[in-house]
């Protein structure tokens, strides 16, 4: 069995931070949070993750800017958004830039939890991991 897939989590918010790295330690997922687009940007020109959650109202660099920057990379992982801007023309612009799936903050953990499957059976991650 390999390793637990990498999630990578950005969001300015520190405490949702930690509340998704609590719940993906606790559904065996590995997980690295950043605070900023640049600093994930940063990180995963070095390391292959396999699922990203990612906000999109964020000072600086938004979540559509670094939508707009994996897009252009096909070894991109796939980027579930969890935004608290629910407004169906936010989630039609994140899907055009090639968000996986979008959903609304608060998002209860077994949704979010069965998103991540979605996205690393998509990724193939999943099952290199042993996870079905």
């Amino acid at each position: 069995m390999g390793s637990s897939p990498l999630i990578g989590i950005l969001d300015d918010e520190e405490h949702f931070r930690r509340a998704l790295s609590r719940l993906l330690q606790a559904h065996e997922y590995r997980s690295m949070a950043f605070a900023t687009g640049p600093e994930f940007l940063a990180e995963a020109s070095r390391q292959q993750f396999d699922c990203l959650l990612l906000d999109l109202a964020m000072p600086g660099m938004t979540g559509f800017d670094v939508l707009e920057v994996l897009g252009a990379d096909p070894g991109a992982p796939p980027a579930i958004v969890i935004t608290g801007v629910e407004d169906p023309s936010v989630f039609k612009r994140a899907m055009e830039l090639k968000a996986f799936e979008c959903h609304g903050k608060p998002i209860r953990g077994e949704v979010l939890v069965e998103a991540i499957g979605r996205a690393l059976r998509r990724n193939g991650a999943g099952l290199r991991a042993g996870r079905t």
